[in-house]
């Protein structure tokens, strides 16, 4: 298969992959342990946004797929920030689930009570950039770096928290970004959502960097908007991820959530249910992404690394 080049070769006009991480096959990894013996973690990310009414124009990606201004979405978007997000946030209080908030951190400045809140809470906040309709699309890396700065100095203004974790706008990252966020000190991202645990993401410096999942599957938005589906179809959804993970253990369910789409009156009762059912269960570590990304750093990456540098089995 000359062709084909390894991971971290030089790429020809045939690229077989990314080359952002190794092939670890499912079977015959290193086993993870979580604190207090769980067989599973779980973390919520909700998506805390803002959209721009009439973003400057992006030549990749329009900000909105209607003409700008459109009022109408924008509506939509900020019915999450006025009426979802206290409703969704009473829920996981309810629930003693801590959220890690994917940050759009123009939210800090716009909405500083949903902050105030997040903090009386003891949520996480991470990067989601600054608004949900700028893109890293065509940015080169000393915009990026410029762009992490930013973001992280706003969330420590508003916080007094570390920026440990990083989300894309849009999941707009290109080959650069990963090496950028292991240079600027980020633990965690999410911008590759190939596993369903924790593992070590290649960066030309050689810091670590931990991809960890985010469950496209079972976000709030793909299965709303884009499946139709009921509230008790997520339910039924989330709550099969869960148990599936659960029995193989070692794993991560990361249930990936939106204010103006869970916060609805009419699924609010079906985030509710889950929390509900999750949280009843003893062998389970309810845990931000920092946590996560650090108990694997701390405890796990260097026997993956050496797992994976002996190579796949035949």
């Amino acid at each position: 298969m000359a062709l084909l080049a390894r991971a971290g070769e030089a790429k020809g006009p045939m690229q077989a992959e990314p080359g952002h991480y190794d092939f670890a096959p499912y079977r015959g990894r290193p086993r993870i342990t979580w604190p207090g013996g769980a067989r599973i973690a779980v973390w919520v990310v909700p998506n805390i946004e803002h959209y721009e009414l009439d973003p400057p124009a992006n030549p990749m990606r329009g900000g909105w797929f209607r003409p700008t201004p459109d009022v109408l979405a924008y509506s939509w978007r900020d019915y999450g920030n006025r009426a979802g997000f206290d409703r969704m946030a009473d829920v996981m209080a309810k629930h003693g689930v801590r959220g890690s908030v994917s940050l759009n951190v123009a939210v800090c400045d716009m909405f500083p009570d949903i902050i105030a809140r997040c903090c009386e809470l003891g949520w996480e906040l991470f990067s989601h950039g600054v608004y949900n309709t700028r893109y890293m699309y065509g940015m080169d890396e000393a915009q990026q770096r410029a762009l992490i700065g930013d973001v992280r100095d706003t969330i420590f203004r508003a916080s007094g928290q570390r920026l440990d974790g990083w989300l894309s706008p849009a999941l707009s990252n290109d080959d650069l970004t990963q090496h950028i966020l292991a240079e600027e000190g980020i633990l965690y991202t999410l911008d590759m959502l190939h596993d369903d645990q924790p593992m070590p993401v290649r960066t030309r410096s050689g810091r670590p960097l931990v991809s960890i999942p985010y469950s496209l599957e079972v976000n709030d938005v793909p299965q709303f908007v884009l499946r139709n589906a009921t509230p008790d179809e997520w339910v039924d959804v989330v709550l099969a991820q869960f148990e599936q993970l659960r029995a193989e253990g070692g794993t991560v369910l990361c249930l990936p959530i939106h204010p103006y789409i869970i916060g609805a009156p009419h699924r609010i009762g079906a985030l509710d249910r889950v929390l509900g059912h999750i949280a009843a269960q003893p062998d389970v570590w309810l845990a931000t992404g920092r946590e996560i990304a650090r108990h694997f750093i701390d405890h796990h990456l260097a026997e993956f690394e050496a797992w994976i540098a002996k190579g796949t089995p035949a």
